[in-house]
């Protein structure tokens, strides 16, 4: 292979009728802002911008093909593949079309002051959005305002005959009909067009009898010029030489049928993840290279099966999204498990116990500290031995190495909104107490947890402040709750007594109302009935007791989060289920 030469236009008409396309398994764009901007620049500067890779087409097309992104319907055959350059290419078609509907790019003139100050034409990309049916800023498409910014759009360099008319017709109005000042405008619009009517991106071209698993090759190790093709990039192209299909299609399909998933984990993780776990592999880069592309294919209407049962438990357990899950690594477990779900019922209510037991003590001992995907790849083996009557362990069972937390350990426990799996765990036996809005008093749900956020019980500015503690103990799971943003506002400041203000403010509530809310987040009501700190004049007074107040509340609460930690530890559908209390023994008849 060798070097050919191809001018932008050139490359544009192949775009346009549809001789070029792409290969159905490249992956879409992920340029942004700034690798467009420096591609443009580039081609003002006159640098070289690499050379892309392209395929013969003669006859009968050896991948599955689509159009690039912006382009239109084709009107004639495929000639070409692309295989390597879509980024640029897109980048180019679509920023000189004007076809980015978040963006409108222009060109501007700075001093180059490494070349004695001559003006040097630089990119600017301004952010476009919608609002009321206009986009907006509106300037962006008044041809007298870009003008008064020095601007001159980029929509009008493009290497097109019939553009032409369009800038004849943009400088009109950009000088309100100075015939003079227009015709000045548009030679400079035409100088600065020339740079990309010859602009040369040079091409690498397969021979049309390169067999299809060779280009395929070729394809993976190239790479693109700046982004890497990550790994489901590769899974992809593979894929779709191995079995026919698009994978891009399918996880659309996944989203499509199972919408939820994208509140845990991105698809694409979500896929290989629960791909890797199905064939017993734990779920590394090394073992997704590995897969069975055929079986994931014959497989995936289970797969997909899986993940809408993983995701449907995860919910019945008040688990409503990847922000508050405390460790990713149980969703492809569970979704892998689901083949091997017991049929009978009462056989599977005993699975079901199970698989609540190992996913709560997922989220509350040290199991994922480490090693996670490895140690998931154990605990999903051990159950499925459990599952066929063979008990040979469950390491996550093992109460000697992961014992369950003390209270101590507890109150230890940092913010949840940092990837903690403890501090998640402690929120997530809040949410599954039900954790009543304060104001609505609606239960936690999918819907209503996006709108609650991560909020002080015991307020920073007083524990900083009168209690004279550093921030960092503030930051406490157990001092934590989600609230909406109208409570929040009220108790953000002040003391903890504060909450029950809440209710005289709002009378339709009253202030046992807010007590009985506030039990349902695992608060105890009364270790949070505290204030009266601003009549203490003394401040070391003052902050002593603010400190002994907060230590005696965040042990009350660790105090109450431990029956329904030990119970749905144990597999019990708290609350609806507690642990059987111990009987006590009879005495002694005398």
């Amino acid at each position: 292979m060798k070097a050919e030469n191809r001018l932008l236009p050139d490359w544009f008409d192949l775009v346009r009728s549809g001789r070029i396309r792409l290969p159905r398994f490249q992956r879409y764009e992920v340029w942004g802002q700034g690798e467009i901007t420096g591609l443009l620049e580039t081609v003002l500067h006159g640098l070289p911008a690499g050379a892309t890779l392209v395929m013969d087409v003669q006859g009968e097309e050896k991948f599955a093909s689509r159009t690039m992104s912006g382009a239109p319907e084709p009107t004639e055959r495929c000639r070409e593949h692309l295989l390597d350059g879509q980024q640029r290419v897109t980048a180019l078609w679509k920023s000189l079309y004007g076809l980015y509907e978040d963006r409108t790019y222009f060109v501007y003139f700075k001093p180059d002051e490494e070349h004695g100050g001559q003006e040097k034409p630089q990119i600017y990309g301004q952010a476009r959005w919608w609002k009321a049916g206009i986009q907006h800023p509106v300037w962006c498409d008044d041809p007298r305002e870009v003008f008064k910014r020095r601007y001159l759009p980029v929509h009008l360099m493009k290497p097109d005959e019939n553009v032409f008319k369009q800038i004849r017709k943009w400088c009109d109005r950009a000088t309100e009909n100075n015939l003079k000042a227009s015709r000045d405008l548009e030679e400079s619009i035409l100088e600065v067009r020339e740079h990309f009517t010859q602009f040369n991106l040079p091409y690498l071209m397969m021979p049309a009898s390169t067999p299809a698993d060779v280009a395929l090759e070729v394809f993976i190790k190239l790479n693109t010029v700046s982004v890497k093709l990550s790994t489901f990039d590769v899974i992809v192209a593979k894929f779709e030489h191995t079995t026919g299909q698009s994978l891009h299609q399918l996880a659309t399909d996944l989203t499509n049928e199972v919408p939820q998933v994208e509140r845990y984990l991105e698809p694409e993780e979500a896929i290989l993840n629960v791909a890797a776990m199905r064939e017993g592999c734990a779920p590394t880069q090394a073992n997704y290279q590995k897969l069975d592309l055929q079986r994931l294919s014959q497989e995936w209407a289970n797969l997909v099966t899986g993940l809408k049962w993983a995701i449907e438990f995860l919910e019945e357990e008040c688990i409503f999204d990847g922000e508050r899950l405390p460790t990713a690594v149980v969703l492809p477990v569970l979704a892998a498990l689901h083949d091997d779900m017991p049929k009978l019922d009462e056989k599977r209510r005993e699975a079901v116990t199970l698989v609540r037991k190992y996913l709560w003590r997922a989220f509350l001992t040290r199991r994922y500290e480490n090693s996670a995907s490895n140690r998931s790849l154990q605990d999903l083996l051990g159950l499925r031995d459990a599952f066929a009557g063979q008990n040979r362990g469950i390491p996550v069972f093992d109460e000697k190495e992961f014992p369950l937390p003390t209270v101590e350990e507890l109150m230890l426990a940092g913010w949840p909104k940092r990837r903690d799996t403890l501090s998640r765990g402690i929120l997530a036996i809040a949410l599954r107490a039900g954790a009543h809005d304060l104001i609505s008093g609606e239960p936690v749900s999918a819907s209503h947890v996006r709108l609650r956020d991560c909020h002080h019980l015991f307020p920073y500015a007083l524990l900083t402040g009168d209690g004279q503690m550093p921030g960092s103990e503030t930051y406490c799971a157990l001092n934590c709750a989600l609230l909406g943003w109208e409570a929040n506002r009220i108790l953000s400041c002040g003391e903890p007594a504060n909450f029950f203000r809440l209710g005289a403010q709002r009378s339709h509530i009253g202030a046992q109302v807010i007590r009985d809310r506030l039990s349902t987040h695992l608060i105890p009501v009364e270790q949070l009935s505290v204030g009266g700190y601003a009549k203490i004049d003394d401040a070391d007074d003052r902050a002593e007791k603010v400190r002994v107040d907060y230590q005696a509340f965040l042990r009350a609460r660790a105090e109450l989060m431990m029956e329904p930690m030990h119970a749905l530890c144990a597999g019990w559908n708290w609350p609806k289920e507690s642990l059987p209390k111990a009987k006590k023994p009879k005495a002694k008849a005398s």
